[in-house]
């Protein structure tokens, strides 16, 4: 099944429902602005390149609800929807980044009649999705010349087909290698608090025949201890212009570690997660979630005591100085971050 699968033929958007892996695969319809805000907001859909390609075929579905004749006031109720989908999550900088794309395609032809912005606004989400496809072809290419054959890997979260498109972006080039008759022995974060790591990553691995073992976040220092890992691979949802990178929470934790046992840690992304506004990773805003998520969500009774307070950051900030190489569809950036970084920008 396509995490997301779009019906051109009857306007019908539909994702997988992630919260229900691994137990059960079930298509979900997203046909108001508030099922598409909720299936943002609660990660049925995730993964920073999917929410990018979800957001734009959400903000197209949305545009055949504004009724006027005026280009001006329809561009104007668009943006509305955009910021409204935009608050679903914050952090995420694809989400910005596909709705502004829309946006300012539509203000760019705002001289042209409104049934014309909508056939151009539908062939924009479908390009976004395309090159979503490409771009993890080209960082899987890339990511493959970072590891041998035989190698361990240790990946934290999910960054792979479920979060993106094809092959993913940290679990691309594992997923490229086996199809090309690689063999890799992978080790998956179950990555709290929603456990996206076990639920997610050892499912799409273990589904491609993929030499895959889960082990709790806490048990990463022993396996790289006992040298069963030779390169990190993870994804990323923002990177600053230094090359502080958030992802999810304990990401950073990983990095430290790594960098104690002298194993190198990869970031793979698309180069729209790259935000140059963004100084450092200080300036990115990280959402904190439901204390449910770790008091009380997947298990039959609760793990704490109801008045006991949580602390659940979604994300943690990886400081550029451990992260060995960010690895893009362009290419692989090096130290020092500000340069390589800027680089990939300059026309």
């Amino acid at each position: 099944m396509e995490n997301i699968r779009f019906d051109e033929a009857t306007d019908s958007l539909y994702i997988i429902d992630q919260t229900l892996l691994p137990n059960e695969e079930k298509e979900m319809l997203l046909s108001t602005a508030e099922e598409m805000y909720d299936a943002i907001k609660l990660l049925k859909v995730r993964g920073a390149p999917a929410i990018g390609i979800c957001a734009g075929y959400c903000l197209y579905l949305l545009c055949l609800k504004i009724n006027t004749n005026s280009s001006t006031d329809f561009c104007s109720e668009l943006e509305k929807y955009a910021d409204y989908l935009n608050s679903s999550r914050p952090t995420a900088v694809n989400l910005s980044w596909a709705l502004r794309r829309m946006v300012e395609l539509a203000k760019a032809n705002s001289a042209k009649p409104v049934e014309a912005i909508r056939r151009l606004l539908l062939e924009e989400a479908k390009t976004i999705h395309s090159e979503d496809i490409e771009m993890c072809r080209k960082i899987s290419e890339f990511g493959l010349t970072l590891v041998k054959d035989g190698n361990g890997i240790l990946t934290h979260c999910n960054a792979g087909p479920l979060a993106t498109s094809r092959y993913g972006t940290a679990l691309g080039p594992i997923l490229l290698g086996t199809e090309r008759g690689m063999n890799f022995r992978v080790f998956a974060d179950e990555t709290r608090p929603l456990l996206q790591g076990a639920r997610l990553t050892s499912y799409e691995l273990y589904k491609a025949g993929v030499d895959v073992t889960l082990i709790c976040d806490n048990m990463a220092n022993t396996v790289m201890r006992n040298g069963w890992v030779q390169a990190c691979f993870v994804g990323c949802d923002r990177v600053a212009a230094n090359g502080d990178t958030a992802n999810k929470i304990g990401t950073c934790g990983v990095a430290v570690l790594a960098k104690h046992y002298g194993i190198p840690l990869y970031v793979l992304g698309p180069t729209s997660t790259i935000d140059l506004n963004c100084k450092t990773g200080a300036d990115i805003k990280i959402e904190e979630r439901d204390p449910e998520e770790i008091k009380t969500m997947f298990y039959s009774k609760p793990m704490a005591l109801p008045g006991v307070k949580c602390f659940n950051p979604a994300f943690d900030v990886t400081d550029n100085e451990l992260i060995a190489g960010i690895v893009t569809q362009e290419g692989i950036c090096r130290p020092p971050y500000t340069e390589s970084l800027a680089a990939l920008f300059k026309d």
